[in-house]
Parts: C-alpha cells; sequence; structure tokens
C-alpha cells in the first residue's frame, strides 16, 4: 500500500465522527426552527396589524383630538398619557430597583431573610396586574389620598414592576466575577467604590434589560391604570406636551383601545387597529433607545 493510501485511510471519517456531525446539523437545524417558530409569528402579527390599520394611520393621527365621541381623529391625549405613565413610573422604580438588588447581592447576608426576601420579589414578579390594581387603589388613590391620578396610576405601575427590576438588576449584579471585586478590596478601595466603579459599569447592560421589560409591561397594561388613574376622555387643546398634571387623571392608549373596541359602537375597523399600532411604537419606541443605550455601553465594556 502506497504512502498516499495510507495517508488517505488515515483521514477518513469514522463513522463515530460521521455521527456526531449528523447530530450537530440536526440540533443546528432544530434551534433555527426553534428561532423561526418565534420570529415568524411577531413579524406575521406586525405585518397583520399595520395592514388593518393602513386606512387609520397618518402623523395628524397621534397629534388630533378624539372626534365624533371617539369614533374619529387623533389618539393624542392618549399617547401623551402613556408616555406620562411609563416616563414617571420609570423615575420612581428604576432607582428604588437598582438600589435593592444591590442591597440583596452586595450587603445583605446569606440568612433566612435575605433568602424570604428574595422569594418574595420572585413570587411578586407573578402576581396578575388586577391585584396590584387593587392594591393602587386601595394604597393611593384612597389611603395615600391621591385620588384617580397620574401620579397614583404611575405608583402602582411602579410597584408592579418593581419585582422585574430587582430580579434582573440582582442577576446582572451576580454575573461580574468575585474577582473583580477582590481585586478592588486589595487595593484598599472600599465597597460602595467597588460597587460603584467596578461592579455596576460592568452590569449596566443586564440592568437595562430588566428595565426594558419593565418598560414595555407598563405601557401596556390595563387594569392597574383604570382603577388608578385613567378615564374614558380627557380633552387637550392641540399637540400640548405639557397637558397632564401629576394629580390630574389623564388617557392611556391600552385604555382608550379597551374602550373603543367594547364600549362604543360603530367605530371603524381600521381606528382600532391604529391605536393598536400607536401603543406597539411607543413601546418599541422606548426599548429602541434603551436597547441602543446597553449596546453602547456593552461595547465600552472593560472586559
Amino acid at each position: 500500500m502506497s504512502e498516499n493510501e495510507i495517508n488517505s485511510k488515515r483521514f477518513t471519517k469514522t463513522s463515530l465522527v460521521l455521527k456526531k456531525e449528523f447530530n450537530e446539523k440536526l440540533a443546528k437545524g432544530i434551534f433555527f426552527s426553534m428561532t423561526l417558530a418565534m420570529i415568524v409569528p411577531l413579524l406575521l402579527i406586525v405585518s397583520f396589524l399595520i395592514y388593518k390599520a393602513w386606512p387609520s394611520l397618518s402623523f395628524s393621527f397621534i397629534f388630533d383630538m378624539p372626534k365624533n365621541g371617539m369614533k374619529e381623529g387623533g389618539i393624542w391625549p392618549a399617547f401623551l398619557g402613556t408616555l406620562y405613565l411609563v416616563i414617571i413610573s420609570l423615575i420612581i422604580a428604576a432607582p428604588v430597583g437598582v438600589m435593592a438588588a444591590i442591597y440583596l447581592n452586595e450587603y445583605a447576608k446569606d440568612n433566612w431573610l435575605t433568602r424570604t426576601i428574595n422569594l418574595a420579589v420572585i413570587n411578586l414578579a407573578g402576581v396578575p396586574s388586577i391585584v396590584h390594581a387593587l392594591f393602587g387603589l386601595g394604597a393611593f388613590v384612597l389611603f395615600a389620598g391621591m385620588g384617580t391620578s397620574v401620579i397614583a396610576a404611575s405608583l402602582t405601575l411602579a410597584v408592579m414592576t418593581l419585582p422585574v427590576i430587582i430580579a434582573s438588576t440582582k442577576e446582572a449584579l451576580s454575573a461580574v466575577p468575585m474577582t473583580f471585586r477582590q481585586a478592588s478590596w486589595n487595593m484598599g478601595v472600599s465597597r460602595w467604590q467597588t460597587i460603584q466603579r467596578i461592579v455596576l459599569p460592568n452590569s449596566i447592560s443586564g440592568i437595562l434589560t430588566g428595565i426594558i421589560l419593565q418598560v414595555s409591561r407598563a405601557a401596556g397594561e390595563t387594569a392597574p391604570i383604570m382603577f388608578t388613574g385613567a378615564v374614558v376622555f380627557v380633552p387637550i387643546a392641540g399637540d400640548e406636551v405639557l397637558a397632564y398634571g401629576l394629580m390630574d387623571k389623564c388617557m392611556a392608549l391600552a385604555m382608550h383601545l379597551y374602550t373603543i373596541s367594547t364600549q362604543i359602537p360603530n367605530v371603524p375597523e381600521s381606528l382600532q387597529f391604529a391605536i393598536a399600532v400607536a401603543l406597539l411604537g411607543v413601546v418599541l419606541l422606548v426599548n429602541a433607545l434603551s436597547i441602543g443605550l446597553r449596546v453602547y455601553l456593552r461595547t465600552h465594556r472593560k472586559w
């Protein structure tokens, strides 16, 4: 047997190698199919919404007032109210959630009390929104005397989304290697300085992920704001941006969509779908800003 034949036989794939390659291709195909199973339905839903909403979609649709018993016109009061609720709840929930997660992950001792708190946070993340709505009604509207207002609805949304921010932030902080902390401590840096300059910068992308989830949920919830601050109609002149005060009632896209879909007869179908597209657009807009910031911070991470 020649040397070339020996080398060719030596590098021929064995049955075990062929089997491994087949399993690799099979797993790749399954995972790709699962990815398509998630993406394709989403694209179909968005495409269907835009197709049905197209007759009512326009630039003026965003900045016009509802007219003719909300059967015509635009969504400016509801659009503006949704931005108010999302931004205010974010301002309240994000700092509190991040600070709570920092304490639980960096300062709290591993004892029964800490484990109980962590379990409570996880359980609160799964509580139905209607339960949070009743809590907001009792705690903020009645007990605190805020009445049905923007601040009461925002606080209710903040309480509802707080567990998600705490859990995701805690996971992001835990992902930072302990060696980073130990190296900082060995240099004589205090615990808080280590958290501020080492831990937080390297976990900011994960923290923003939790905030993105908070924004999506806060923008789409109806029950919490229905009991605490949202109303069917609030007249606003023109494209006034500072139309709502903290103690005022407001409109919201989720509530507006529910109202015209179930309470008002003979509403054009395209108008209902246009409101749904606008609500989706608000969520995507805020999420895109958060994702862009997360990508920027991730590319400038030091490890």
